[in-house]
């Protein structure tokens, strides 16, 4: 009998080592090694390694071609049924291409997924596999979201090679694991879930449907601080990692892309989790605008940019004198460290100080802001609570916001006064480098240079 072979794998970017260390040389982790037990390689097996990189129809190319002959014909996408999911996907689901959806425990990715097999299953062949509930939990579900359940073929499996066998005799078009941490090889001698378990088992399924060219979906779960769990290479295997946000006292879910061979990468689609299962929500700004009917200070509008749209969203603002000697900055939906930077810009160039002032800043909706047009609207709304002066409700802002107070222009500025005019808001402070020829009609639009201007615009 061979002896068995053990290496140790990193969990976090799954870099292999002949002997234990403390730190990892690959991502400069330190206590991230476990020790895995391999098996030799089976006979003709390809390289499990070389997944990520297949080709995305016919499988893996064995000939040497030259890249201008390549074949510039696109790719065929099938719709999914959901158009905030196509949108996050770029366009829809490609043949040949493996999609890892992510999110935390409660936030819909079994129910999405669920609901997209069962539409498909009535015109083209779905093989949806359930690893972490049983066929009848799945119909229960099914029956309650209300979905049409004929045609949808089912499989209840945790084994790779099992479920790899049911696929080849039924030729799917769309192949869903629910989920990738509860499968396991037979030939690894870890516990499902674990670092060589996952990545073997994603790295099989992706070269099957590249070879196949059938859709696969993968469900991952996410670890504490919100990072897909398992090694880190799994997100290099796959063509899409798509992450479902969305806390358990919202009914609102947002489907964002985070790697997308296909697409935007910082792609958002809206969900509402209802009754009857995950409905799209085809505006979000009109929910985003919910807002109360009385006029608060520190309350403004601004237009950020997802992906290939605008997006109106509210920020709040409060300050309250402090009691301690190192004031609190809290930002909920924001970097609370530029939070910090532009409140030392609007000392320097604005003549207002806030280092007595504990400042709490909030997104309306959960929507988190990564781009820096948000600068403008946090200062004016910090402005508009320090002084305790509501704001005109039909005022819209963006602009980012210099160092020297200087007000820089955002990409895609006019597409951003044009949504806001389009909900009814009448007057906007923008950069004066995004400012348009012609306004659009009822639109009025500020433009300016100084972060000293904008103050004296409101």
């Amino acid at each position: 009998m061979a002896k068995a072979k053990s290496a140790f794998v990193c969990t976090e970017c799954g870099a292999e080592y002949r002997k234990w260390q403390g730190q990892c040389s690959s991502c400069l982790e330190w206590n991230t090694l476990s020790e895995v037990r391999l098996a030799a390689a089976r006979p003709g097996a390809a390289a499990s390694s070389g997944a990520g990189r297949a080709g995305y129809a016919g499988g893996l190319s064995k000939e040497v071609v030259d890249l201008g002959s390549v074949d510039l014909t696109e790719v065929p996408r099938l719709s999914s049924t959901f158009g905030e999911f196509d949108r996050v996907l770029g366009g829809g689901l490609v043949p040949g291409s493996a999609v890892l959806l992510g999110g935390n425990p409660g936030a819909g990715k079994s129910t999405l997924l669920l609901q997209t097999a069962c539409k498909l299953a009535q015109a083209r062949r779905v093989l949806y596999v359930t690893g972490e509930e049983s066929l009848s939990q799945v119909a229960m579900r099914a029956h309650r979201l209300q979905l049409p359940t004929q045609g949808l073929k089912m499989l209840a499996e945790t084994s790779v090679e099992t479920v790899l066998a049911v696929a080849e005799r039924e030729r799917p078009e769309i192949l869903v694991i629910d989920s990738i941490q509860t499968m396991h090889l037979e030939d690894i001698a870890s516990a499902p879930g674990g670092v060589a378990q996952v990545r073997e088992s994603a790295a099989v399924l992706t070269r099957f449907a590249k070879q196949s060219n059938t859709v696969l979906l993968l469900v991952g779960h996410v670890t504490k601080d919100g990072t897909l769990a398992g090694p880190k290479v799994l997100e290099h295997m796959i063509d899409a990692s798509l992450l479902l946000e969305g806390g358990a006292d919202s009914r609102f879910r947002t489907l964002r892309g985070q790697k997308n061979r296909f697409g935007a990468v910082n792609e958002l689609g809206v969900f509402a989790m209802l009754e009857h299962g995950l409905k799209e929500v085809k505006n979000p700004s009109a929910i985003f605008l919910s807002r109360s009917e009385e006029q608060a200070a520190g309350s403004l509008v601004m237009v950020v940019w997802e992906g290939t749209r605008p997006l109106l969203v509210e920020v709040q603002a409060l300050l309250d004198e402090s009691a301690l000697g190192n004031p609190r900055r809290v930002a909920v939906g924001l970097d609370q460290n530029r939070l910090a930077m532009l409140l030392a810009v609007l000392h320097r160039h604005g003549g207002l100080f806030t280092g007595d002032q504990d400042v709490f800043l909030n997104v309306v909706g959960g929507v988190k802001v990564l781009e820096t047009s948000a600068d403008l609207a946090v200062l004016l709304a910090v402005v508009s609570s320090l002084q305790n002066r509501s704001l005109p409700r039909e005022l819209v802002v963006f602009g980012e916001v210099g160092l020297s107070g200087e007000i820089r222009p955002v990409p895609s500025g006019q597409e951003r006064i044009v949504e806001a005019a389009k909900h009814g808001f009448t007057r906007a402070i923008v950069p004066r480098a995004n400012a348009p020829k012609r306004a659009p009609e009822g639109m009025e639009v500020v433009a300016v240079d100084k972060l000293a201007d904008a103050l004296e615009a409101l």
